[in-house]
């Protein structure tokens, strides 16, 4: 079955003539958008795209579905018109780009819910994956990720910054080495969340560009388990240093390219919604905290 995703990349190439166009208005890789064509078409067993003198024209039945694509994409907006038309402000939803990231947020909710008794905070746990698709659609009031392409819908509060690393056993061939590349990789056995592979920084910054692919990845749900994985010999992973315990026996981390895969983390919102005090309350709680750590960012001794 196809998901939104799909019908907004199907439209979009449809209207642009490329996959590097159809990226600027999506505001993900071109890396990315080519493996997701790659996986619609996959699922229908059919050639949605042809080449023709570099514009990607739609097939037959490329045709057929995009009629579709643009009807459920036409009624999702109306939908989150109505949504938008209707805030609530004694409701705040929140989501991340990371399921570790919710252990940022217990010193953080005392000081807010004793400023706003009355306002719910509601996680929204199956969003954590796109939180940005998520906060356009009406479905979120804040989402805390990374990397967020600029564009008119969105404002940022920049937190912090942290630097994406390979995690290996202690006693691994790259343990040693300053720094390693996508061809280092090929031979191991990659162990990443359970997400989208164009959602995951380690494939669209490291191993799409050098057109690489590890002979072996294993999807794991959660961090704890990743790195107990690693330590434990079964393959290797790409993890920032904060998401770590502090004492770390059994395990090494390595910089990943010689310039590393440095991120910046923000708090985001809809610009084209005027803040309420909740929201606008909660953000400079967020920036007070990681102030602290400067741009180091939280250490994994803060999750729970």
């Amino acid at each position: 079955m196809l998901e939104l995703r799909h019908f907004k990349l199907i439209a979009a190439v449809a209207d642009t003539g490329s996959l590097a166009a159809a990226s600027r208005q999506l505001h993900l890789t071109s890396s990315a958008l080519s493996h997701q064509l790659r996986d619609a078409e996959e699922r229908l067993g059919v050639q949605l795209f042809q080449r023709r003198q570099r514009r990607l024209l739609l097939t037959g039945a490329g045709e057929k579905l995009l009629l579709s694509a643009r009807r459920v994409l036409s009624e999702v907006a109306q939908a989150e018109a109505v949504c938008r038309a209707h805030p609530q402000d004694d409701l705040l939803r929140l989501s991340t780009g990371c399921y570790t990231v919710y252990g940022w947020l217990p010193p953080i909710l005392g000081r807010w819910q004793a400023e706003h008794p009355r306002v719910e905070l509601r996680i929204v746990l199956e969003a954590t994956r796109q939180p940005l698709g998520a906060l356009l659609n009406g479905e979120l009031d804040l989402a805390l990720t990374t990397d967020v392409p600029p564009q008119a819908r969105l404002a940022q509060t920049a937190l912090f910054e942290d630097e994406l690393m390979l995690v290996v056993p202690e006693d691994h061939a790259l343990a040693r080495r300053g720094h390693v590349t996508a061809e280092d990789l090929v031979r191991e056995h990659l162990l990443t969340y359970a997400a989208p592979r164009e959602q995951l920084d380690v494939f669209t910054r490291v191993l799409w560009p050098a057109g690489i692919e590890p002979h072996r990845v294993s999807p794991v749900p959660l961090t704890e388990a990743l790195i107990e994985l690693v330590r434990g010999g079964i393959g290797v992973t790409a993890l920032p240093q904060w998401m770590l315990p502090s004492q770390h026996p059994g395990l090494q981390t390595v910089r990943l390219t010689p310039q590393g895969i440095r991120r910046r983390w923000s708090a985001v919102t809809r610009a084209s919604r005027q803040r309420p005090a909740p929201l606008t309350y909660f953000i400079q709680l967020l920036r007070e905290r990681f102030s602290r750590h400067g741009k180091a960012g939280p250490r994994a001794a803060s999750r729970r």
